[in-house]
């Protein structure tokens, strides 16, 4: 496709002196008001280099660029050039390109030779899958996607939270109070029974959790019988694990949690102290941060034991030996947004120039509505409960509306778990928000479904315009633009235009939900032409000119929905 605000700026530079397209093409803007044209060059800095003032180097300008055939119109509005683009030529154009490629469009080489890594989900095993850690998992996965799409060498790290005083809580928790058959008919529900049990034991009695502590030493010196028990833990909270991702769609690359950096820890605290970094406090080891506003870090504990910073310093130089990585991204809920601070401004004083690579992601976190998630009070909301219940909801509204659909469990199941991931991902990341079931299962607006019910009427008007038609219309070879000259067939195209732009600006941003909308724009401008225009007409150039514009925007919207997770019913 033409970049048309190179275009616009070549023209611009063409008619006039002094100015060079790169600074040109920077100014170039898109109104807020279509009736303002389609672009629109502001003036102002111009002034000094041409003497003038802003309204007449406009009107020069227009004047000037007004003849070129790329444009319809040319104006001047006080210090703007005002431009309306050529209809048929752009959208011809777009046409053209989005048909051409298909799946593909969207993608590009933009990060070719680049690796990044995106870390996301992380749940701690032995403990729920709960809907807190939706949010992780889905941002997380469709930032991956947009990377991905971008044509960067992308892996997708789930760092496992299988170390720490919370297994020697477990492991004491199971000897007092546990049976084997009982975690194996039903393992994440039973641990968390038993570490609920734990912390209401605790509060009576205080040495339980010396002796949590102490278990925890003994599995990180490797006694048999607790490393036996961890491991047992961590396998069975895996299956669970992967019965959750296999519902939402989600593949990892490497699941290394912390636990496969605990021989590599004593290295890092030898170099802490090598560099002059470390200082001991009541016994403990520690980094301090007072100079930079973020503290103090502990290191290790008196008893030597390590904690979380230790462990992510580790994995930070793991990987950027193991995978040189261009980008480290951790998406993890903005309360660790000072541990992230700190361990990375520990890297950058151990002298690691890739310290800043390291890029946190932060995101709002979840409550219920009768109060904050609580696993040591055993106060949480299953995430497979909340698919499953979703997935059950959609199945009966398919039933009750007597949806055409040729699985009507696959269809529940794309549209059911389609509607959870998709409110996840349409705000903005960093807003906190209460879990609701209501809201999880409306829907109604701006949701998941009816972004997928667009794309399943999109591919019913195809399959009723016929192969030959689809295949013509495929080719977008000679169309005859008069019969998509409307402003609702231009403003679809303008917006499905736009969606290469709006997956670089999600990846800058870190930020699905920049896609999110964008999709819900294209799937409204989709009805508002589908309901404007009659598309399978009698005339064949004109059923063609606008069948070929149904099929880019069915990709559009596929691909969008596909950088978010999430599947596109061809039926519903």
């Amino acid at each position: 496709m033409n970049d048309y605000r190179d275009l616009i700026a070549t023209a611009i530079v063409n008619a006039t002196e002094g100015l060079e397209t790169e600074d040109v093409k920077a100014l170039v803007e898109i109104p807020a008001d279509s009736k303002m044209g389609d672009y629109a060059f502001p003036c102002f800095k111009l002034a000094k280099v041409m003497r003038k003032a802003p309204p007449l180097i406009a009107k020069d300008i227009a004047e000037k660029i007004a003849d070129n055939p790329l444009f319809d119109k040319v104006e001047q509005v006080n210090a703007y050039v005002n431009i309306f683009i050529s209809r048929s030529a752009y959208m011809e154009d777009v046409i053209r390109e989005v048909n051409g490629k298909g799946a593909d469009f969207g993608k590009s080489d933009l990060g070719a030779g680049k690796k990044v890594l995106v870390e996301y989900s992380s749940p701690n095993i032995a403990k729920p899958f709960h809907i807190g850690h939706i949010r992780s998992t889905v941002i997380g996965n469709s930032i991956y996607k947009i990377f991905d799409c971008l044509g960067y060498d992308t892996v997708r790290i789930n760092h496992l939270g299988d170390y720490g005083t919370q297994f020697g809580k477990m492991i004491c928790a199971y000897r007092r109070w546990g049976s084997k058959e009982e975690v194996e008919k039903e393992p994440i529900k039973t641990l968390l029974k038993y570490y609920t049990k734990f912390h209401e034991e605790a509060e009576k009695d205080p040495d339980l959790d010396q002796e949590a502590r102490d278990i925890f030493t003994k599995l990180e010196n490797g006694e048999k019988e607790e490393l036996e028990l961890w491991t047992w833990f961590r396998e069975e909270s895996l299956k669970e694990f992967t019965t959750v991702y296999k519902m939402l769609g989600i593949e990892f690359d490497s699941y290394a949690g912390e636990s496969f950096y605990s021989d590599k820890m004593p290295a890092v605290v030898r170099e802490l102290d090598e560099k002059g970094l470390l200082e001991e406090s009541e016994g403990a080891m520690i980094v301090d941060l007072e100079d930079y506003d973020l503290g103090v870090a502990l290191i290790t504990k008196s008893d030597g034991s390590t904690l979380y910073i230790t462990r992510d310093i580790a994995a930070a130089i793991y990987r950027k030996q193991h995978y040189d990585f261009y980008k480290n991204v951790y998406v993890v809920a903005s309360q660790q947004n000072l541990h992230f601070q700190q361990w990375i401004k520990i890297l950058e004083l151990m002298g690691y120039d890739w310290a800043n690579d390291c890029v946190h992601v932060p995101f709002g976190l979840v409550s219920l509505e009768e109060g904050t998630m609580s696993t040591r009070h055993g106060r949480v909301v299953f995430l497979e409960d909340v698919l499953n219940k979703a997935v059950e909801k959609t199945r009966e509204i398919i039933v009750e509306k007597n949806v055409v659909t040729d699985n009507i469990d696959e269809t529940a199941a794309m549209v059911g778990i389609g509607a959870v991931m998709f409110q996840e991902l349409s705000n903005n990341r960093i807003k906190d928000y209460t879990f609701s079931w209501d809201k999880v299962l409306n829907f109604d607006g701006e949701t998941g479904p009816y972004v997928q019910y667009t794309y399943a009427r999109a591919k019913s008007v195809l399959r009723n315009a016929g192969e030959e038609v689809v295949a013509k219309a495929q080719a977008a070879e000679g169309l005859d633009m008069q019969y998509i000259s409307g402003d609702s067939a231009y403003e679809l195209t303008k917006l499905i235009y736009a969606f290469p732009s709006v997956i670089e600006e999600a990846a800058n941003k870190y930020e699905p939900s920049v896609v999110t909308r964008h999709i819900v724009d294209v799937a409204q401008a989709f009805n508002r032409f589908y309901h404007d225009e009659h598309i399978l007409v009698d005339n064949e150039d004109e059923k063609i000119a606008k069948t070929a514009l149904v099929i880019s925007a069915a990709n559009t919207i596929k691909n969008g929905l596909a950088l978010l997770g999430i599947s596109a019913p061809e039926k519903m």
